[in-house]
């Protein structure tokens, strides 16, 4: 077995590298920038007020964000403490009550430490979380982050969602020069194409607009703004299905478990000291009806026996209880249009399938993109000039956004049943690959947590388990109908990934120091002496 898998991963890199070298064209889009050659969407309003200042109605800001979730309130924080005067507007500042944005991997907690924002962990009873658990056919396996690298503080947390964003929003709102303030964003305000600022509702339902040289839109998975921003391309390949499990303990402590379920996978992972979140994956658009009980029946009989037994009691329980609640999960590539004066982040500006929860690690790890990238820069004022500059956050935030968002959408489509013996052999050769621990375990997971976001070594690991599969089924003797298996799995493999790639940006993904944005240096005459 050792030998095969050595051979494997001979096979799988040099497939691997010519897969990626075949990619190796011109983007593959045209990304429009400037003020005349981006149009103008919904959400948007023209404003010819301001006589090319920036300026606010209630006092100067240098920067207005729309939105203070997870992205919003990080990025309020770190550009407050780099000393902009920073001006957020949020739907609604009570805490936050969803089922998602609860696991933030060992990756987006180091981003935490590097933005100073570690604290907001704290005093939410959050979680430590060391690593998955596999569970399939009755079988189970334990994959571990490797930490070994790091200090003894350094691993996942868990937590309530709510409970951490109001953690962010309070230091954010500790900062003198930040003003948090509640109000729905209803357009943005451009001027001959470049944004200036936003028009929105206040609490009171007073009609007030804001001015800034930068607004930056974080307004979520629901955002009515990013069509102005962007080209959306929204799929939505499933919903979740959430409960609360209390007072019971998983079968491996403080560790994300994951049921290879059919028809799709089932997620615990615990959110305080007496609760597991349960997450049923239901693929398609449409879930059971919750109100005239079809959901408590699916649960019941469909999902429930797949539970392992450890929790099974505690899960009949919460169903029993009734808090079932339910969400789309929405993925969608990056396709920004570069527009002077504005920019989007967090999940107005990209989203993957949330199985491998990496949704706050990319948000995190691109404001620390975004942080770099503006500190050196006095004022924002000069909006074309900084709009081209601001080209390379697109570039640079690749390794990291395009690996998690890769592996999300891939791994999602490995883990759910199908009918088709090639994507059954696929499933199962996954499983036992991870199954096998040392380099081939570590090498995922490390991928996964957002510790090596290195897009290649992630197209190396999937080819080498598709390859790990075909052995499977060619040893001990080729058999014709093992060949054909074999071979429509690694044709099942590359429909697979090669989608994902060529949506996230081939040349961006694997060759970012071959796009021109990549070497842009700060404006020369808008930098600090």
């Amino acid at each position: 077995m050792v030998d095969y898998c050595a051979f494997g991963w001979i096979l799988a890199a040099v497939l691997g590298l010519a897969i990626a070298l075949s990619f190796f064209v011109s983007p593959r889009r045209n990304r429009r920038g400037g003020a005349d050659s981006t149009p103008r969407s919904e959400g948007v309003i023209s404003s010819s007020a301001t006589n090319g200042e920036c300026r606010s109605v209630d006092g100067d800001a240098d920067v207005i964000i729309v939105g203070a979730g997870v992205a919003g309130s990080a990025l309020a924080h770190t550009l407050g403490k780099d000393g902009r005067l920073v001006h957020v507007i949020e739907r609604d500042l009570t805490e936050p009550d969803r089922i998602v944005g609860e696991l933030l991997q060992p990756g987006g907690y180091l981003k935490l430490i590097e933005l100073g924002l570690q604290d907001c962990v704290e005093e939410i009873d959050a979680q430590k979380v060391y690593g998955y658990a596999l569970f399939k056919d009755g079988k189970n396996t334990q994959l571990s982050y490797p930490l070994e690298k790091f200090q003894s503080d350094v691993s996942g947390r868990s937590f309530h969602n709510g409970r951490f964003i109001q953690r962010m929003r309070e230091k954010a709102a500790s900062l003198p020069n930040v003003r948090l303030e509640q109000g729905t964003v209803t357009s943005l305000l451009e001027e001959k194409g470049t944004i200036k600022g936003v028009q929105y509702k206040s609490k009171n339902g007073e009609e007030k607009t804001a001015y800034a040289p930068l607004t930056i839109v974080c307004d979520g998975c629901f955002s009515n703004l990013r069509r102005s921003l962007c080209k959306p391309m929204v799929d939505v390949p499933s919903c979740f299905v959430g409960l609360v499990l209390e007072n019971c303990q998983l079968p491996f402590a403080n560790h994300g478990h994951v049921v290879l379920g059919d028809p799709s996978p089932i997620l615990f992972y615990p959110i305080s000291s007496t609760e597991i979140r349960c997450l049923v994956d239901v693929p398609g658009q449409k879930v059971p009806s919750i109100s005239n009980g079809e959901m408590e029946k699916y649960l019941k009989t469909i999902v429930a026996p797949q539970v392992p037994p450890q929790i099974h009691d505690a899960f009949i329980a919460a169903i029993d209880k009734g808090n079932i609640r339910t969400m789309p999960n929405r993925s969608m590539p990056a396709a920004p249009q570069p527009t002077p004066g504005a920019l989007l982040m967090g999940d107005a500006f990209n989203m993957r399938h949330p199985l491998t929860g990496g949704g706050m690690t990319v948000a995190l790890s691109d404001i620390v993109v975004l942080r770099n990238l503006l500190k050196p820069l006095k004022d924002l004022n000069d909006a074309p000039t900084l709009c081209k500059y601001l080209g390379s956050f697109y570039t640079l935030r690749k390794p990291v956004a395009s690996t998690i968002n890769t592996l999300a959408g891939a791994l999602y489509k490995v883990f759910c049943a199908s009918p088709d013996q090639a994507r059954k052999e696929m499933r199962q050769a996954c499983f036992d690959y991870l199954s096998l621990g040392g380099i081939f375990s570590n090498g995922p997971v490390s991928l996964l947590s957002g510790l090596n976001p290195r897009p290649l070594s992630l197209v190396l690991h999937f080819f080498a388990v598709a390859i790990y599969g075909v052995g499977r089924l060619l040893l001990p003797f080729p058999s014709p109908k093992g060949i054909w298996i074999g071979a429509r799995l690694v044709y099942s493999a590359s429909r697979i990934i090669f989608p994902i790639i060529k949506a996230e940006g081939v040349r961006q993904m694997f060759f970012p120091a071959t796009v021109p944005a990549y070497y842009r240096s700060p404006p020369v005459l808008k930098t600090i002496a």
